[in-house]
């Protein structure tokens, strides 16, 4: 149950250290999509550690975790779309999608071991 716990926190951590370097990098977006794009990636990172925090403190966490696990996956996409864009970098642009890999691997992780009880 600790190293459970641990993992879980792991996650956690990732998360809201990728949302401190999401944040003021898409303040650098330009005026004109700041506001659309930019907005709907905040708040698909903001919804993903929702989703985490929800499924720490649930005794069913899987809904949860396959909740934020498709908003991973949509926060990926918008990332890529960003990238076409010119509004990130490719160094932004890989240092972003290695961080959200991570992620996705440890939340499947975690869904993975979530199966095996009950």
């Amino acid at each position: 149950m600790a190293e459970t716990m641990r993992s879980h926190g792991v996650v956690l951590e990732k998360m809201y250290r990728f949302q401190l370097w999401l944040i003021p990098t898409l303040e650098k977006f330009p005026r004109s999509q700041r506001f659309l794009l930019g907005d709907r990636m905040q708040m698909l990172a903001h919804d993903v550690l929702d989703g985490l925090i929800e499924a720490t403190y649930s005794r069913e966490p899987l809904a949860a975790l396959g909740a934020a696990n498709l908003r991973l996956e949509k926060l990926r996409f918008m990332l890529r779309l960003a990238r076409d864009l010119n509004h990130l970098d490719l160094r932004r642009y890989e240092f972003a999608a290695d961080a959200l890999l991570e992620i996705g691997r440890l939340i499947g992780g975690w869904r993975k071991a979530s199966h095996g009880k009950g």
